[in-house]
């Protein structure tokens, strides 16, 4: 399983951002998916997931209303809609799969993830 994220960039505060995640997979009924990110000097976060059954997504408190995982282009390249970006946002994006999470449920928890991408950089300008 290969998966590459995209789409990152330099962008100022309030501006949008679409972050891709190519897989060499069909994603949805096979992975859960979910987005995660990591500034310097600090522990890799949980940002979005969608559940295999792409029924359930789940989104960390700080981009709730911001951010969207769409539940209808999960296929083999499921992305990740950034609005309103705040430069605490600023993080290396990263995109992950996990096989054994059960059908209808999302995880925060970056061991549950079998396969990684490489990140994308996303940089807010305040």
């Amino acid at each position: 399983v290969q998966l590459q994220a995209s789409g990152g960039g330099l962008v100022q505060a309030g501006g949008s951002l679409r972050l891709s995640c190519t897989t060499s997979v069909r994603t949805s009924g096979n992975y859960a998916m979910a987005w995660f990110r990591q500034a310097p000097g600090q522990e890799r976060e949980f940002v979005a997931g969608i559940s295999k059954s792409t029924r359930k997504v789940a989104y960390t408190n700080s981009v709730k209303g911001r951010f969207t995982i769409p539940r209808d282009n999960v296929e083999n390249s499921p992305f990740l809609q950034m609005n309103n970006l705040k430069p605490e946002d600023t993080a290396n994006y990263y995109c992950a799969l996990a096989s054994g999470i059960r059908w209808d449920s999302v995880s925060s928890q970056p061991n549950d993830y079998n396969y990684w991408g490489q990140g994308t950089q996303v940089t807010v300008s305040s």
